[in-house]
């Protein structure tokens, strides 16, 4: 992006096959899984009202649930295409929920300058793993945050790297992923896998403390791009996809982490801050 040129727009090489693959399993795993553990979030946080905004919000699949439910929703992301879809979604969406969302283009590096503040919740979704050093990001997201403020973060699972290809039976794949956290994936672009301990390291100087962590695509990640199963089937994986999402020690060898992190108004200086 010519404006911002030290952003990260690897992701933009693969926006084309990202849209071939809406709507299929794991894409419908992840989005409603993540889905419901948000909303678990949002309960336990008592954040009946919050002001939202999603960073790599794409097509708005997570915006748009969160604009429903009430909540006012800023999506930022690098895609014009994938705005556009967000846009077209939102259109036939009714007058107050299209009053609570607002799209910005840009990216999130720059959320001060594009988007403001402060913000309740800060979703920062698949975005990480494109990124070769993270710190500029989270730096950015923690200076658009709000006092107190929580920030839900979903990425490559590092401790995990090499189930997905064991599953599938590459066992020199597997071998290989052992010891690394670099990878190729399926939409053919390079990214980096994280754990929460990496994440840990860079939040925890600015303040956020980790509230708890989920995983997604337990049982699906191996799975290949494939249609939907009928809807009574569907409703009994999801539902076990969501159970295995937060117990261990299935959590642990998800192909995803939601990690989410809290930062509180710990005294009256803080709060000036």
């Amino acid at each position: 992006m010519a404006d911002y040129p030290d952003a990260n727009t690897r992701f933009l090489d693969g926006v084309e096959n990202w849209v071939g693959v809406l709507g299929r399993l794991r894409d419908v795993v992840r989005q409603q899984v993540l889905a419901a553990q948000l909303a678990e979030v949002l309960a336990t946080r008592s954040l009946a009202r919050a002001r939202v905004l999603d960073v790599g919000c794409g097509q708005g699949t997570q915006a748009l649930l969160l604009a429903r439910a009430g909540h006012e929703v800023t999506g930022l992301d690098i895609s014009a295409d994938l705005l556009a879809r967000f846009e077209s979604a939102l259109s036939t969406e009714p007058t107050d929920v299209r009053a609570r969302v607002h799209l910005v283009p840009g990216p999130g590096e720059a959320a001060r300058d594009l988007v403001g503040g402060p913000f309740d919740l800060i979703l920062c979704h698949g975005v990480l793993p494109y990124l070769d050093d993270v710190t500029p990001m989270l730096g950015a997201l923690s200076s658009v945050a709000a006092r107190p403020a929580t920030l839900s973060l979903l990425v490559r699972n590092g401790h995990a790297m090499a189930m997905r290809d064991g599953l599938q039976g590459n066992w020199l794949g597997a071998m290989d992923s052992f010891d690394s956290r670099d990878y190729v994936n399926r939409l053919g672009l390079s990214a980096h896998a994280h754990t929460p301990e990496d994440l840990d390291h860079v939040l925890g100087p600015a303040g956020w403390r980790r509230a708890g962590w989920y995983g997604v695509r337990v049982f699906t990640d191996h799975r290949g791009e494939e249609a939907l199963p009928p809807p009574d089937e569907l409703a009994v994986l999801l539902a076990a996809e969501r159970e295995a999402g937060r117990r261990d020690p299935y959590r642990h060898v998800a192909a995803l982490l939601h990690v989410v992190y809290s930062r509180e108004v710990t005294n009256r200086r803080a709060e000036a801050s």
